[in-house]
């Protein structure tokens, strides 16, 4: 298989459009959104991806970001709004009527997946009341198609029940089977850590399957790093399975820390989430 070229937009922190083209997309996304890409991003920042088109070499890539770079701010601003309608269905807060869904689109990981130790199938009911325990840590992210499909859901939970671990969360991310790896679970981690980040929380854990390559490679393209592997720790599918443990540092520092808001306000959410 050849090696694989785009050219893309970004939206940086000033509202800008910044163009460029690359053959690693992740490694060059997430460049620009630490402040190690383009000099242009590291002085404004970038949001995300509004703007993506795969060319087939190099020079076609060269050239269809030169193309793009002689556009007017509103030709690109057009580009980008068709693109997105086609290609970026919106972040949403998810709430108890989701429940049915995200139990379906879950039961399919728990038949078919090591992805969860889970064995027995979850009933609707059981969602609904799971969907009201989760959002008393975060909102619930979810991502949906034009017909309502769901996609993907993103959330997090208490890392441990103890008092003292109370600004550390576990973090969970499950998208349709038939949608891995089109971006739907980038977008929504990312804009869950960015929310779980302005409540205050400062660790978030994942526990994974090990071995579990996909998804090690989206927690490590987001900043996680594992702390830990544990082998033969669940009998399922026939085998046994180990556990990896990843952490995502929301804060660095040793200060005091101060409480984090699980219940942050929904509007300050919704603008936050609108950005990914």
């Amino acid at each position: 298989m050849g090696e694989k070229n785009y050219v893309y937009m970004v939206r940086c922190g000033n509202g800008s459009l910044y163009t460029g083209w690359t053959n690693d997309l992740g490694r060059r996304i997430r460049a620009h959104r630490t402040g190690k890409g383009a000099k242009y991003t590291r002085g404004f920042g970038a949001k995300g991806v509004v703007y993506l088109e795969q060319l087939e070499d190099k020079s076609a890539a060269l050239r269809r970001e030169a193309q793009l770079k002689a556009l007017s701010k509103a030709q690109k601003e057009a580009l980008v709004q068709e693109w997105c309608r086609e290609n970026r269905p919106p972040i949403q807060l998810g709430g108890v009527e989701d429940a049915p869904q995200i139990a379906q689109l879950y039961r399919w990981y728990v038949s078919n997946s090591t992805a969860t130790f889970q064995t027995s199938l979850p009933t609707d009911q059981e969602y609904r009341q799971w969907v009201e325990d989760t959002l008393k840590t975060a909102p619930l992210l979810v991502m949906k198609d034009r017909t309502g499909k769901l996609l993907g859901y993103a959330c997090a939970h208490p890392f441990r029940p103890r008092e003292a671990f109370r600004w550390d969360v576990e973090t969970t991310i499950y998208c349709a089977h038939d949608v891995r790896g089109k971006g739907v679970g980038t977008r929504l981690m990312s804009a869950l850590l960015a929310v779980l980040k302005m409540q205050g929380y400062w660790n978030a854990y994942a526990l994974l399957a090990d071995p579990n390559p996909d998804s090690e490679a989206l927690h490590r393209r987001l900043g996680y790093h594992c702390e830990g592997r544990s082998p033969r720790t669940g009998y399922k599918l026939g085998a046994w399975q180990g556990l990896s443990t990843w952490c995502y540092r929301l804060r660095e520092g040793e200060e005091t820390p101060e409480e984090p808001n699980r219940t942050p306000d929904l509007e300050v959410v919704k603008e936050l989430i609108a950005q990914y």
